[in-house]
């Protein structure tokens, strides 16, 4: 087993191909518009393929790579295993079927989207997924709050006052920020 290719030390073996398909879409199917909680469950939790803190650094990762979250995630994870049949596959896992479904949903309320009781129910349903978010945010804080990683916590408070309070644009946010927090663990390592 190559080193490179296993993520967490304690795990056995490098998961097949058909593993990384169906535990994606397992969290496809079972977080449907807000996955990333399920995804870091799955990950971190359950298989073990990730620890903590290599979980947040594929995040960040993921987050700062255009494009969904998520689906960034699956594809550095996929290549990480299998190299880009092992993307390919995930990224297949985690989108083939809620694409199927959402355009099945698309087409529903394309023809009933103007029911007020739909309307009341998407409410409900943004307000759970938002929900998810803040507790994936807590959860992937947790084990810096642990490890009093102070500066980490820092760049990511700074991040949120800019782009959620102060409202800034993002790009120009990650832009001055993400050369910093470099630099600055970069420093810290040396």
């Amino acid at each position: 087993m190559s080193e490179s290719k296993a993520l967490d030390p304690a795990r056995p073996k490098v998961p097949e191909l058909s593993e990384l398909f169906l535990a994606f879409l397992g969290v496809s199917l079972t977080g449907f518009g807000g996955v990333m909680p399920w995804a870091r469950r799955m990950l971190v939790e359950e298989r073990r393929w990730m620890g903590e803190r290599e979980f947040a650094e594929v995040l960040a990762l993921s987050q700062f790579l255009p494009g969904p979250n998520v689906v960034n995630l699956s594809i550095v994870v996929g290549t990480r295993f299998h190299g880009a049949a092992g993307a390919i596959t995930a990224l297949l896992g985690l989108m083939g079927v809620p694409l199927l479904i959402a355009m099945a949903f698309g087409a529903l309320y394309a023809r009933y989207g103007d029911l007020e009781t739909l309307r009341g129910a998407l409410a409900g349903l943004a307000a759970g997924a938002a929900g998810l978010i803040v507790a994936m945010a807590l959860k992937v804080a947790e084990p810096m709050l642990r490890a009093r990683q102070v500066p980490a916590l820092a760049f990511a408070l700074l991040a949120f006052i800019t782009v959620g309070l102060l409202r800034l644009p993002l790009y120009w946010v990650v832009f001055v920020l993400a050369p910093i927090s470099v630099a600055y663990a970069w420093w810290r390592r040396e």
